[in-house]
Formats: structure tokens, sequence, C-alpha cells
């Protein structure tokens, strides 16, 4: 095999409580990963020399991402260079709360383990993952979780939000780390696991209990980011919050009719993407 093709996942948060801050500088939190339909597309070529391109100029204007972290952390693991032609078809917003860097990652991970046939397990792939970012373990096997401590604990969730998901983004790069620093933790009054313990969800409880505890400081810094989330449940959103520490906010819809309409009105001015569970391909 000279080459690989893979699909890169998104991914949603349902809830977000971050819980404590830990001496090693993390913070505990818990939250529900939740993949979605969206992904971006990676090429990766065996080759005599190096190169990464993307359809994104601001990856191209860096120096590094977390694909070419990936594929140095590999390559200091099997002490060996894997010289690769690395294109990517971005579709996820950067720092918009879904997970694309960390998913490209992993990834990254997966494609050049099967590529080089490195016999790299599964276990290792997610040492070697955690230690890129705390939700990049999540991406090499992208279900249904319920994620603690770092958000590198994860349980496994009967779980299908069998409704339409409208993601919108307006555009804006959130830093992670920027987001923590001003993060006040606290221990949440309703745990999220306590939410989810069977196949079905109820979205007026999720409604009254599910919070992001990044909205406060996200909503102060951009206002649009609040705006979008009142707009959702405007527009008929059973559901709606910011997912991540990013600037996409999600809503859930209890009708296709409802989250198109909504659709139409958001993707005149923001990037959208209407996840609908009853295409081809869903997540089950």
């Amino acid at each position: 095999m000279d080459s690989i093709i893979l699909k890169s996942q998104a991914k949603i948060n349902i809830g977000l409580n971050v819980l404590r801050k830990r001496n090693d500088g993390y913070h505990d939190l818990e939250t529900i990963f939740y993949p979605i339909l969206l992904t971006d597309i990676i090429k990766f070529v065996k080759s005599s020399y190096n190169s990464f391109s993307s359809s994104s100029d601001e990856l191209n204007q860096k120096e590094d991402n977390l694909i070419l972290r990936a594929k140095r952390l590999l390559e200091e693991k099997v002490n060996r260079k894997l010289t690769t032609e690395i294109t990517l078809g971005k579709n996820i917003p950067i720092g918009g709360g879904l997970g694309g860097g960390s998913s490209n990652a992993a990834a990254t991970l997966i494609a050049l383990n099967n590529l080089f046939n490195l016999s790299i397990s599964f276990t290792e792939l997610s040492r070697l993952a955690l230690q890129l970012g705390s939700d990049v373990p999540f991406f090499l096997n992208p279900v249904p979780v319920f994620a603690e401590s770092r958000g590198e604990k994860m349980l496994p969730l009967r779980v299908s939000i069998n409704y339409p998901i409208l993601i919108v983004n307006p555009g804006i790069n959130i830093s992670t780390s920027l987001s923590f620093s001003k993060i006040n933790p606290a221990v949440p009054t309703v745990r999220l696991n306590t939410l989810f313990s069977n196949s079905s969800i109820d979205l007026e409880l999720m409604k009254e209990k599910v919070k992001n505890d990044f909205e406060e400081i996200i909503f102060k810094e951009y206002p649009v980011v609040g705006q979008i989330k009142t707009k959702l449940y405007e527009l008929g959103a059973e559901f709606a919050l910011m997912t991540g520490t990013g600037s996409s906010v999600l809503g859930i819809f209890n009708n296709l009719q409802k989250a198109s309409f909504a659709e139409d009105d958001f993707k005149q001015k923001y990037f959208t993407y209407l996840n609908n569970p009853f295409q081809a391909g869903s997540i089950t």
C-alpha cells in the first residue's frame, strides 16, 4: 500500500463542566463527546520527500500543526523517518470547538501506522494521542462517550441523537488555552453521566440541566456567539449550546423542516452544517 485516504470526523460536546484545576496544570472536566458526520479528508502518500498542503490558507501559513506533530511523534516512537506527502481537505472550522485539529492528529496516527506497517497497538496509539491533546484519543474510535479527567477517560454510551443537529460557526478561531485560563472551576449540581444513562435523550431535560461552563467567558469576549444561541432558540431549536471551548453553537431540532429553515437563515452570514441522522452513513 502506497497511499491511504481517511475521513477525519468532527465532534460536538453535549455539556462541558470544568470541575477543578489539577496540580499538573490541566483541568478535571466532564463532557459528552458525540461524533457528527462533518469530516475533513486527508490523503497520505509514501514519497521520497515530505510535504504538507491544505485547502486552508491559515494552515498552509503555519509552520506547525497537529498533523505534523503527530507524524513527528510517531517517527520518534519508531526511530525512523516516515517520508510522506500529506494533503488535507479542510471542512471543519478551525478553533470552533468541533475537534478538527485533534481529529486530524488521530487520523494521522492511524494512517501512518497502517501505511508503514508499524504494528503499533491501539493502546499505544492512545498513549501517543494523549500527548497531542486531551481529546485526541477519542478520535481513534469516535463513538458517543462520557469523558472525564482531562477528557481521556471515556465510557462508551449507548445513546443516539435521532434529531437534526444544526452547527453554526461565525468564523472566530478561539484559543483553547486562553479559554481555560479564564475559567472558574466548580462541581456541578447535576453530573452529565446521570442524564445519559440510557439510549434515549430528553431535550427538555437537557435544556434545563446541561451547561457549558465556557459560555459565559466566550459570550462576553465574542457576543456574536451568544447571539447565535439565542437565535437558534428563536428559530425553533429544542436545545442549543456552545460546543467545546470554541465558537460553534449547536441546535437540536425536533424535525428536519425546522432545522433546514434555520440553516437557510444562518448560512447567509455564517458557516453551517446540518447533521441529519437519517442520511446515509449516519451514526447510530
